[in-house]
């Protein structure tokens, strides 16, 4: 078992940046993938950012690559989420994800954090 508990959500203004952090517990010891997603207001929960255990593959979702990055430290069991650039559409409670499988064309995770709300302004 993995658990996970997010921090940093907040409100900011468009254009600005914002760094979740995410630290896990439990079975830290396992070389699982790492990751994050996002659900908007009246939308589906979406993938993000995924990280591998070792740190040296990471993927994006297409909307978000080159303005977010993800990254992690292991020696503290911490993994975040530096976003920049920040837009409106942005906007939604991101969640850290653990155990992130690739299937059917897109990631899914066996175990979640509760959830850090993100806002953007205009």
């Amino acid at each position: 078992q993995v658990q996970l508990v997010e921090s940093g959500g907040g409100l900011v203004q468009a254009g600005g940046s914002l760094r979740l952090s995410c630290a896990a517990s439990g079975r830290t010891s396992s070389r699982i993938g790492m990751g994050w997603f996002r659900q908007a207001p009246g939308k589906e929960r979406e993938f993000v950012a995924a990280i591998s255990w070792s740190a040296d593959t990471t993927h994006y979702t297409e909307s978000v690559k080159g303005r977010f990055t993800i990254s992690k430290d292991n020696g503290k069991n911490l993994v975040y989420l530096q976003m920049s650039s920040l837009k409106t559409e942005d906007t939604a409670v991101y969640y850290c994800a653990a155990d992130l499988v690739y299937s059917s064309g897109t990631y899914h995770a066996n175990y979640w954090g509760q959830g850090t709300q993100v806002t953007v302004s205009s």
